[in-house]
């Protein structure tokens, strides 16, 4: 699988889409921003003369909620700064994604993201024409590599977005007295599941950690000192892989795809070679990464659960919530439209455009009856770092 070909959204405005199927990112976005809140402040506090701030978002995607996570920033520092007793900076605003995201749709939506800013900034001098004071740019490429000049960043921000890996695992493999690396033996799975080789959990493992590693040298080459980070991704907390919260979205997926094969809808050996290039780190596994990079120190680490309909849950509300199965089936219907407008785009290309509709009616309909007798949940990690003076 071509990583960089095939991870994006579902483009468009269609009921399929990513623009109608994305409230859960929404809501991770809104779960981050009391921390991204606080990193803002903490940087504009220790950069007491700074007049022109390099913000980047990776892995703005498309759809409502490109635009969301910039505009949330542009609002904290607008009302920071006369707490501060200083003038608004400049803005250096990076979009970045793959250039297969529907960047398009984010151009078409600047017009409306300027205005808003106008009218509810009054003064501040953001929009078209001179004197602008905010200036959004978009980077079309993997944030897995360097993306920026150094010493050009002081914000950073990602969300939803550091589950995806670069590549798909490999294993290694021993050939005519050599270690070669080769497909990963993961028969009737498209994730880490608890039938899973151990194998395969130390490959996914191993490649969430080289990509995690190479993540933090560019971002450390392009922040400024005591520049920040605010990281919100999915994530476990326990170290066990296959926990409910870590990949169960993974395996009832699976079953569809199995209960199609046999039928002879879609060839099992598909399955087989289908492996998902997502990770869901613990934070243990983050923490040693960090560590070994050396460039930033951990100001906060959270992991806060949501349901599978990107609800937020307290600790207190954490047992099963009852549904009627009339409610859990609509319930698995929306999940299966997020989960579809997500990973459709990386499945077509193994088990064909044509058997789309079919899949995720029955991964609808699985998911939905999982809800009648249980209360799925995703661990949400919001993770905030300072880049060492």
């Amino acid at each position: 699988m071509e990583v960089m070909r095939v991870l994006h959204m579902n483009k468009g405005n269609g009921e399929t889409s990513y623009a109608k199927n994305s409230t859960a990112q929404s809501n991770i976005i809104s779960l981050g921003r009391r921390v991204m809140d606080e990193a803002l402040k903490k940087l504009m506090m220790s950069n007491s003369e700074i007049s022109s701030i390099g913000i980047a978002d990776l892995g703005c995607s498309s759809g409502p909620n490109s635009l969301l996570s910039i505009s949330n920033i542009v609002d904290t520092i607008h009302n920071l700064c006369p707490d501060l007793d200083r003038p608004v900076p400049e803005l250096r605003v990076s979009l970045n994604d793959l250039p297969s995201n529907d960047f398009n749709y984010i151009c078409a939506s600047l017009p409306e993201f300027y205005d808003r800013v106008n009218n509810n900034k009054e003064g501040l001098g953001f929009g078209r024409g001179g004197g602008e004071s905010c200036f959004v740019s978009a980077v079309p490429s993997s944030f897995y590599g360097r993306l920026f000049p150094r010493r050009s960043l002081h914000s950073v921000h990602s969300s939803s977005s550091l589950h995806w890996l670069s590549q798909v695992p490999c294993r290694e493999a021993e050939k005519e007295d050599r270690t070669i690396t080769a497909d990963l033996e993961n028969m009737g799975k498209i994730y880490i599941s608890k039938t899973s080789p151990k194998s395969a959990h130390k490959a996914y493992a191993l490649q969430f950690q080289t990509d995690f590693l190479g993540f933090l040298r560019s971002r450390s080459e392009k922040l400024v000192p005591e520049g920040r980070m605010v990281l919100s991704f999915l994530g476990k907390r326990s170290l066990d892989p296959t926990t409910e919260e870590s990949c169960y979205q993974w395996e009832l997926l699976a079953q569809a795809l199995m209960s199609m094969a046999k039928e002879g809808i879609i060839e099992e050996e598909k399955i087989d070679a289908f492996n998902a290039p997502y990770y869901a780190a613990s934070s243990e596994e983050l923490k040693m990464v960090i560590e070994k990079e050396g460039s930033f120190s951990i100001d906060r680490l959270e992991i806060s659960p949501i349901d599978w309909e990107g609800g937020s849950i307290s600790e207190e509300s954490y047992d099963l919530v009852i549904r009627s199965k009339p409610e859990a089936l609509a319930s698995g219907r929306r999940v299966s439209n997020t989960i579809r407008a997500v990973v459709e785009p990386m499945l077509e290309p193994t088990f064909g455009e044509n058997v789309m509709d079919e899949l995720f009616e029955r991964y609808a309909k699985i998911v939905g009856e999982y809800f009648y007798v249980s209360s799925p949940r995703y661990a949400i990690v919001i993770l905030s770092l300072v880049r060492a003076g």
